[in-house]
């Protein structure tokens, strides 16, 4: 017996020094970077990163100091530790392109689906493949000053689009590359197009594939190129507390599985803040599926002034820029493998488009549950759910589905008179079971006599378009505009217009079972609460100064 207690002592011992012994940590400046800024440091760094993996994993370790890099290789089972003070700085390739960022790998299989950003990972700041146990986390930055946004060598820094009659940075790819590149004959759905970039050119921040088992945590990304994060097939992947300011997307996941978006500020003024797709970059469907998205806050402010705290709206948008800023959270575009399980809460949207629910390229996108939103400052429709027919993949491809969709508790403010909701889907083929409670809307108002009195396209070309608010044109109703629904409720919502408004309030088009209870819209002598074309089962119930109403017949058009 004491033979046996002392056994036991000397295995809990052995058990006790295992547990305290730190993993190793490898620094890079032990394998040759300087974080001088000047330096490549990329060498260096990849042989830090592949000594780790030898070793079984660790922590590659960034002091403070800035590590200008071409493309670095994540590795299974290794964490990479960006300290204080630490800035990975993307290098700018050379004119010639005689150095550069890892090649774009061969994907011609999907290429003709996808546009080039998204159907290549491998020419990138920061990336990894088929990899699994591995993070990111530290307080440091990734600055993303060589990147690409899809045309030239690299993006002009905000510094360098704004000071006016300045000589720009020739920026420009080789004049014998653009000749092959606008040379590429596109596909059936125009890809590849014009974003396509030669070897050498980088245009993401980090880009993954095929990977699990992964954590992002407490850097922050500037000027991250095409993508801040593009992360496709992969899964088990927590991204918490990243702080984005960028030229372009931000957080894109896509074919993605068991994810979560926690505590992220996202401010991307000329494309989405958070954006889960499922595309067919994968070379096959995948639903991106059991996502979290909560206390998050996506924006359009200025580019570089969410990170300098000075939060600037003093682009002037419409002038080449684009159409206003983006900043959003977005299901979509593209969406072969649909959307199952996602919840969103807990979010604030600023100065930028609302938020975007789109399934047109023949995926379902169900059980989705949105709750606990606040807007200000929304430049179009501030919910937008779209059922469409783009369908771009491999044939044959059908129709796809949106249902079960709750969204509920959004506070909305100051939004643009264009689009207020708007919810399309396809003829035959309804948006089903969906679901507005307390929501609270006011907008701009503005509207005319004549916009109230526009038919909206519903054709085909109109089904086959890109999915976006601004491409519908002006509404003519400017509270709601729905059209092809099937069991539709309305609850808890009020409707409130700061000028003169001359359309409608709410315009209803092929629906199916639809109940307003308890919603408040205002009324004046110009204007009507309701337009009905082609709706069945209406009832509209305890609702101040509309009739309580029960209408299983059909209301071929009508006006209340």
């Amino acid at each position: 017996m004491n033979n046996l207690i002392r056994i036991l002592g000397v295995l809990s011992f052995a058990v006790a020094a295992v547990a305290q012994t730190p993993a190793p940590v490898f620094n890079v400046h032990a394998y040759g970077a300087k974080g001088d800024g000047v330096t490549l440091d990329s060498p260096a760094i990849n042989a830090a990163i592949e000594a780790a993996a030898k070793g079984g994993g660790g922590t590659v370790y960034f002091p403070a100091g800035n590590y200008l890099s071409f493309s670095i290789h994540l590795k299974s089972h290794v964490a990479i530790y960006l300290d204080a003070g630490c800035t990975v700085i993307a290098a700018e390739p050379p004119a010639d392109l005689s150095a550069g960022y890892d090649a774009p790998e061969d994907n011609s299989a999907t290429e003709q689906y996808e546009d080039f950003g998204h159907a290549h990972w491998h020419n990138s700041l920061i990336w990894g493949e088929g990899l699994e146990d591995i993070s990111i986390t530290g307080p440091g930055r990734i600055f993303g000053r060589g990147l690409s946004r899809g045309a030239n060598r690299r993006d002009l820094l905000p510094q360098e689009r704004i000071l006016p009659g300045a000589r720009q940075p020739d920026v420009s790819l080789p004049s014998a590359t653009r000749e092959k590149i606008a040379a590429i004959k596109p596909g059936p759905f125009g890809y590849p197009g014009k974003d396509t970039l030669p070897a050498g050119v980088g245009n993401k921040a980090i880009a993954l594939k095929n990977c699990h088992n992964v954590i992002f945590r407490d850097f922050t990304i500037q000027h991250g190129g095409h993508f801040g994060i593009l992360a496709t097939g992969v899964d088990n992947w927590t991204c918490d507390n990243l702080k984005i300011d960028t030229n372009r997307d931000g957080i894109d996941f896509d074919c993605c599985q068991n994810v979560r978006v926690v505590n992220c500020t996202v401010n991307s003024p000329y494309d989405d803040g958070i954006c889960p797709k499922a595309s067919f970059a994968l070379g096959y469907p995948r639903p991106t599926e059991n996502v979290t998205i909560t206390n998050c806050q996506v924006s359009g402010y200025d580019e570089g002034t969410l990170l300098d705290g000075t939060r600037q709206r003093k682009v002037e948008y419409g002038r080449g820029v684009s159409q206003g800023p983006t900043g959003r959270i977005k299901l979509g575009t593209e969406a072969n493998g649909g959307f199952h399980n996602i919840t969103i809460s807990n979010c604030v949207f600023e100065y930028c488009r609302g938020l975007a629910l789109e399934e047109v390229d023949g995926g379902r996108m169900e059980d989705i549950a949105i709750s606990n939103l606040t807007m200000r400052d929304i430049v179009n429709a501030p919910i937008y759910v779209r059922l469409g027919g783009r369908l771009r993949g491999p044939e044959p491809i059908d129709q796809g589905a949106a249902r079960r969709i709750k969204i509920s508790n959004v506070v909305a403010h100051h939004v643009a008179q264009q689009a207020g909701i708007l919810i399309l889907g396809v003829p035959g083929l309804p948006v089903e079971d969906l679901s507005l409670s307390n929501i609270y809307i006011d907008y701009v108002g503005g509207g005319t006599a004549d916009e109230a009195k526009r038919e909206v396209p519903d054709d085909e070309k109109a089904r086959k378009e890109y999915p976006e608010p601004t491409r519908h044109g002006t509404m003519p109703a400017w509270g709601m505009f729905a059209r092809h629904i099937k069991n539709f409720e309305v609850s808890d919502v009020e409707f409130r217009v700061d000028g003169e408004e001359l359309r409608p309030t709410v315009q209803l088009e092929d629906v199916a079972g639809v109940e307003f209870r308890s919603v408040k819209f205002p009324h004046t002598e110009k204007t009507t609460a309701f337009v009905l074309k082609n709706v069945s089962g209406l009832a509209i119930h305890n609702s101040a100064g509309l009739p309580e109403t029960n209408r299983p017949d059909k209301i071929v058009d009508e006006k209340l």
